[in-house]
């Protein structure tokens, strides 16, 4: 299996409602993908850090394969969501993958 791991921290110019929103959209968004691309084990997003965080959320997924997390990365309904819940609002994206 592989694990996909992503902080993202939000444009300074949102005020803390609009991030709140942003959050809970993106963790909808994200998370509503189990079902729908194929090779996601599990996929979270916790948008609840604590105060001493330096990130504003983060998505916590597991896959079958690296290839299934390949395919995840240019699937349309991820596509969709990246596009119009995550990149218009993210100002910083740091990733990981390694196999488990």
């Amino acid at each position: 299996m592989v694990k996909h791991v992503i902080l993202w921290t939000l444009k300074d110019e949102l005020s803390a409602e609009e991030k709140a929103t942003i959050k809970q959209g993106i963790k909808e968004g994200l998370e509503g993908l189990k079902d729908k691309v194929p090779g996601i084990v599990d996929i979270k997003v916790n948008i609840h850090g604590l105060s001493s965080s330096n990130a504003d959320l983060m998505l916590d997924s597991t896959f079958e394969t690296e290839d299934a997390l390949k395919a995840y990365a240019v699937h349309p309904e991820h596509v969709a969501v990246a596009d119009s819940k995550v990149r218009p609002y993210t100002k910083l994206r740091s990733c990981l993958d390694y196999e488990v």
